[in-house]
């Protein structure tokens, strides 16, 4: 009987991924696995082409192979296609481990190492420091070791005693059909020693609940979401274990002026109508706290934008900076006096809206032209 293509198998196409090979996989086999089908020869049968599929595919020599010269690749007793011979067992508890070892309760070769957990702190920043970088003083609440039993959780210095549940090793195994599952010992918690006298400070966990003080380097150039690891300043172990990280997650306060994108800032800068028609030179401030020289074409319009290369925020890990984007808003005249009026009056009367204003009178003239379609 030939064997079934092993992309078929899988319900996968032939240029399937990694994650799209391993995803139709643990579908499958969750579905056909012995012990949700017990008695179902069929289902077994269907397992065992899940897994010999899986097992060339997943890897790039065996399914560049198998894609040139199909089954034939594996003949002899190489290769996947071998995956039922003395070989099969190993090869096949490698993959079942990857791929359901949460779900069996833990791979089997893993040994509990006592690390402390990871913390996370949210720190919210100027986006003046972020430009320039900074030192900063954060309070962090964790878990620390005990000072009487210096973590180790045992009272009077004693050293905890092997595990006889697990004889040290951390976990348990229990036989399910023709699997061998481990688990986390519960006599221990995985830590392969108990204690008989607990420390009474920390009732034996060796570690207790403390408030502590850290300083935290902003670099220059951060941006929202930047993630900054102070290695062991985590939680403490398990019983002397090794401490976790603090990762500190930035965010950058809205700024009243300035506005992000990348390493480039957005600067709105409005203009009294008699700066925009006649022009001439203004200053702007910049991120960095000086002053920058802009100058204004007479005409300028609502929108328009001037480039200043150099004045935008620092770039991370760089000498470099980005540019500085003055866009202008002319402000139209409010509140204005009977002289005002009259002068503003004067130049309407004066006529040339074609010349002085030739997006507006173009636009009014295609109006008038709309309007006299629509009314013959």
């Amino acid at each position: 009987m030939a064997k079934a293509d092993y992309y078929s198998v899988l319900g996968v196409g032939r240029d399937a991924s990694k994650d799209e090979l391993k995803k139709a996989y643990r579908k499958l086999a969750m579905n056909y696995h012995p012990d949700r089908n017990p008695g179902d020869q069929d289902a077994e049968r269907r397992f065992k082409e899940l897994n010999e599929a899986y097992e060339v595919l997943r890897d790039d020599q065996k399914r560049a192979a198998y894609d040139r010269f199909g089954h034939a690749a594996f003949q002899g007793g190489e290769g996947g296609g071998a995956g039922f011979g003395p070989n099969f067992g190993a090869g096949f508890a490698d993959i079942f481990e990857e791929m359901f070892g949460e779900f069996m309760g833990g791979g089997r070769r893993a040994r509990p190492t006592g690390r402390g957990a990871d913390l996370r702190y949210n720190l919210e920043i100027s986006l003046e420091d972020a430009f320039a970088g900074a030192k900063t003083t954060i309070r962090v609440s964790a878990a620390a070791n005990c000072e009487t039993c210096k973590g180790s959780g045992s009272a009077g210095g004693k050293a905890p005693e092997t595990c006889g549940t697990c004889r040290g090793m951390g976990r348990v195994r229990s036989q399910s059909g023709f699997f061998t599952v481990e688990r986390t010992c519960p006599t221990c918690g995985g830590t392969g020693q108990t204690i008989r006298d607990p420390c009474r400070p920390c009732n034996g966990s060796g570690r207790v609940q403390t408030d502590s003080t850290l300083q935290v380097q902003i670099p220059a150039g951060v941006d929202d979401g930047t993630r900054i690891r102070l290695a062991g300043k985590g939680e403490a172990g398990v019983r002397g274990g090794p401490a976790g990280d603090l990762y500190v997650f930035v965010s950058i306060r809205p700024h009243r002026f300035f506005r992000r994108e990348g390493a480039d800032l957005h600067f709105r800068l409005p203009l009294p109508l008699t700066k925009a028609a006649l022009g001439g030179t203004l200053e702007v401030p910049t991120i960095g706290g000086e002053r920058a020289r802009l100058t204004i074409p007479p005409g300028t319009q609502t929108g328009e934008q001037f480039r200043l290369r150099g004045k935008g925020m620092s770039i991370l890990h760089s000498q470099n900076r980005g540019d500085m984007y003055v866009e202008t808003f002319v402000e139209t005249p409010r509140n204005l006096t009977d002289k005002q009026k009259k002068l503003l009056q004067e130049f309407e009367d004066a006529g040339g809206e074609d010349k002085h204003s030739p997006e507006s009178h173009g636009f009014f003239a295609k109006m008038r032209e709309l309007w006299d379609d629509l009314t013959e």
